[in-house]
C-alpha cells in the first residue's frame, strides 16, 4: 500500500490536550471485524467483550522524564535536549536529539538546571540532530540518574502543543509501568486504572506483561510514498516465561488473547513463532506492520486513534481492515472521538 493511503483531514480541535478525569472513563468505540457492526461506549464496558481464562497482554515499560532544557556556554542560548538511551553508565554517557541542532558542535558544554549545576559536553555527532553526550558528574550514578530527571519533563509528543504540566507526570505513564526507559507512553495502556485491572482479575481475566521501550520512531514522518522502502527504528524489547505461558494456554483453550496497542502487536508478533506461539524473547525489534498483514496470534486489540499517515495507523488498519478502520475512523471524527495519545480507544475483535 501506499503512504498517501493513510491521509486524512484532522482537525487540530481533535487532538486531546490533556487526558479525561479519570483514566477508565474515555470513551471506547468497539469494532467488530466480521460484521462491521460500531459500538460506542465507555472503557470501563470492555470488560462486558471478555470471559474468564481470556488473557491482556500490556507493555510494561517505564517513561522517564526525557525532556530537559539548557543553556550553551558562552552564549546562553537556549537548547532542548531529549534524552533517548544511556550508553555507558561509568561515563555518563548519552545519546540524545538537541534542538536548534546547527548551534551544537563537538566540544561544546551545555548547562542545566537554574544554577547551572548539571554540566554535559558534546563528545559526538550521530545524525543531524543526534549527538552524544558526557555528563561532568561526581557521585555515584543513581545520585547522577535522581539529578538529571529532577531536571527532566515528561516528553509529550509534538501534536500535544502545550508544555507539560505536573499531572503530566502521573498521567503520561500507565498504573502498571515497570521497567525504565521509553520516551513516549504506550497509549492504549492509559485507559487502564487500578479498579478496572482489579475487576478484570476478579472476572478471571488474565494480565501478561511484556516490555517494550517505545521511542520516537513511531513520530517519524514517513518520506517515502512506497511503504515497503520505510525503515523503522529498533526498539529493544524483553518477553518472559510467564508471559508466554499465560499467552499460549490462552490461546491453546481457545479464549481470546487481546493486544493492548500498537507496541505490544509488534513486540508479539515478532517474538510469535511458526506454531503460533509466544515465545521468550530479548533483543530488538523494527517491525514495520502495513497491510495487507496476516497476524497470528491476537483475537483482538485495544489502540487509542492516531494521526494521519503514521505508522500506528498502518498497523491498525493491518488488523482491522483498510477500508473498516479508515469508515471507523470517519465515523470517530463525526461523533467527536478525542484523537492522539490522551484521546480515546478503539477496541477492534476479530472474531
Amino acid at each position: 500500500m501506499k503512504l498517501s493511503q493513510f491521509k486524512f483531514k484532522l482537525p487540530e480541535e481533535k487532538i486531546a490536550l490533556h487526558p479525561v478525569k479519570y483514566r477508565d472513563e474515555s470513551r471506547l468505540m468497539v469494532v467488530h471485524k466480521s460484521t462491521g457492526q460500531i459500538e460506542h461506549v465507555i472503557f470501563k464496558d470492555i470488560l462486558n467483550y471478555f470471559d474468564d481464562q481470556d488473557a491482556f497482554i500490556f507493555n510494561d515499560t517505564k517513561v522517564f522524564p526525557a525532556r530537559l532544557y539548557g543553556n550553551k556556554e558562552k552564549t546562553g542560548a537556549r537548547i532542548e535536549v531529549f534524552l533517548l538511551r544511556e550508553l555507558n553508565e561509568e561515563l555518563r554517557l548519552w545519546d540524545v536529539l538537541v534542538d536548534p541542532a546547527r548551534k551544537i558542535r563537538i566540544g561544546n558544554k551545555l548547562y542545566f538546571g537554574d544554577d547551572d549545576s548539571m554540566v554535559a559536553e558534546v563528545i559526538d555527532n550521530t545524525t543531524s540532530r543526534g549527538r552524544t553526550l558526557r555528563f561532568l558528574y561526581d557521585g555515584p550514578h543513581d545520585e547522577f540518574k535522581k539529578a538529571l530527571y529532577a531536571l527532566g519533563e515528561p516528553p509529550l509528543p509534538p501534536f500535544i502543543r502545550r508544555p507539560a504540566e505536573p499531572e503530566d507526570t502521573e498521567r503520561f505513564q500507565t498504573i502498571y509501568a515497570k521497567y525504565e526507559g521509553a520516551v513516549t507512553v504506550p497509549a492504549a495502556g492509559l485507559h487502564f486504572s487500578r479498579e478496572l485491572m482489579k475487576r478484570m482479575e476478579i472476572k478471571g481475566i488474565n494480565l501478561a506483561f511484556i516490555t517494550m521501550h517505545c521511542g520516537l520512531g513511531c513520530f517519524r514522518d514517513i518520506d517515502v510514498e512506497d511503504l515497503t522502502k520505510h525503515k523503522m527504528d529498533s526498539e529493544q524489547m524483553f518477553i518472559k516465561s510467564e508471559a508466554c505461558r499465560i499467552v499460549n494456554e490462552a490461546k491453546d483453550s481457545g479464549h481470546k488473547v487481546c493486544a493492548v496497542g500498537t507496541s505490544v502487536m509488534r513486540a508479539i508478533e515478532t517474538a510469535t513463532g511458526t506454531d503460533g506461539h509466544l515465545k521468550e524473547y530479548e533483543g530488538w525489534t523494527n517491525k514495520f506492520i502495513f497491510p495487507p498483514y496476516d497476524f497470528v496470534l491476537p483475537d483482538a486489540m485495544v489502540t487509542n486513534f492516531h494521526m494521519p499517515l503514521s505508522t500506528m495507523l498502518m498497523l491498525v488498519c493491518s488488523y482491522g481492515g483498510y477500508e473498516l478502520v479508515m469508515d471507523a475512523y470517519q465515523e470517530a471524527l463525526k461523533e467527536d472521538y478525542r484523537f492522539g495519545t490522551y484521546g480515546d480507544a478503539m477496541l477492534i475483535l476479530n472474531k
